[in-house]
């Protein structure tokens, strides 16, 4: 691969139009695309919404059908080669006429890794590959995910005291943090595709578990793991917008059916021990095409999915006090027989949100 200063400012502009849509694409990838011709940008794009046209054909269509011959694209991401919700964009490149195609990754879908630029360059397209490769992946970690591991990408967000107590020994939690950090919380909600909860959690406070105070056009998938299914048919998260999945490990007809009428969709999931079953949960919601999933759950759910790596990352909001050892911690886990057996974490961003701060930490895999 051969590149210049001009191709890393090409291309940092295509990220930039690629995040506009980080809360609207869902479960297509975010892709952002440039079109240059004699050093100037011709056109722009990036693909808003799932069935909508894909970055590459907003911006040939800004550019023009007379200017882009012998132009210069700057993609995000391969372009697709097979006829899925919308046709191939290698196609529509190909038409155009344009000589160089510089990608930052290859698309992860078995359908085209690697397919697509093959397309382009039998047709004598020059195509350069790994362009501010890192960045793009940030840009898509549930849909990487999905593709190469066939399960979404998990977060775990919890707000907690400077101690890491969640909640009071009753389970009042009502407010650990301040409102700026619930107002970032909305952020990570509108990037998922799912948010993950538990029973306990719903019986405790009865959550709405939307995006709000943010127009999206959707909502992200609300579910929650109840084995025994306790969900109440009167549930707020029941009533909103958008749809709730519950997963459980019971077999009772009359409490599935109660559950169903009152606008959830109840499927079982469970181990011989009657539990879910986390992997397939995962592996279902893959199929189901959510990219990320974010947690918001007590100390059993979480302590869990960090038990058995199932966590890729965690959002903690930490708040400026101490609540003292009698109150809820953040993750059930067992006693630990030696130092090596701690979860390692990579502090990735740090940051103050009002007056609390928020962590940003990788968990490394094991």
């Amino acid at each position: 691969m051969t590149t210049s200063a001009a191709d890393a400012r090409f291309m940092a502009r295509a990220l930039q139009l690629a995040q506009r849509g980080m809360y609207t694409t869902d479960p297509n990838p975010r892709v952002g695309c440039v079109i240059v011709k004699d050093g100037n940008i011709i056109g722009e794009g990036w693909h808003e919404r799932v069935g909508e046209p894909h970055a590459e054909i907003i911006a040939l269509r800004q550019a023009g059908p007379m200017h882009t011959h012998s132009a210069g694209v700057y993609l995000t991401l391969e372009p697709c080669c097979h006829q899925g919700r919308t046709p191939p964009c290698t196609r529509a490149l190909i038409k155009a006429g344009v000589k160089r195609v510089v990608a930052a990754m290859r698309d992860p879908n078995p359908q085209v890794v690697g397919k697509g630029f093959k397309e382009l360059e039998s047709h004598g397209i020059r195509v350069d590959v790994g362009l501010m490769e890192k960045e793009a992946e940030a840009l898509n970690p549930g849909f990487i995910s999905r593709m190469k591991h066939r399960r979404p990408y998990v977060r775990v967000k919890l707000a907690a005291s400077l101690d890491g107590r969640t909640a009071m020994a009753d389970g009042e939690s009502k407010w650990i943090t301040g409102d700026e950090a619930r107002a970032d919380v909305q952020k990570w909600r509108a990037r998922s595709s799912a948010i993950l909860t538990g029973v306990s959690t719903v019986l405790a406070d009865d959550p709405a578990l939307n995006v709000r105070d943010m127009n999206i056009g959707r909502q992200p998938l609300r579910v929650v793991l109840d084995s025994r299914l306790r969900m109440p048919p009167g549930a707020r998260m029941l009533r909103g917008e958008g749809k709730t999945l519950i997963v459980t490990a019971s077999e009772d007809a009359a409490l599935t059916e109660t559950l169903k009428k009152a606008g959830a969709e109840v499927t079982p999931i469970s181990t011989p021990q009657k539990t879910v079953d986390l992997v397939a949960l995962l592996k279902h919601l893959a199929w189901l095409e959510v990219n990320e999933v974010l947690v918001e759950a007590g100390a059993t759910l979480c302590g869990a999915l960090l038990r058995m790596n199932l966590v890729d990352e965690l959002i903690l909001y930490y708040a400026p006090h101490i609540m003292g050892n009698n109150e809820r911690g953040m993750f059930m886990l067992p006693p630990l027989s030696r130092m090596a057996d701690r979860i390692n974490l990579e502090i990735v961003d740090m940051r103050p949100i009002g007056k609390d701060w928020r962590v940003i930490a990788k968990v490394s895999k094991k």
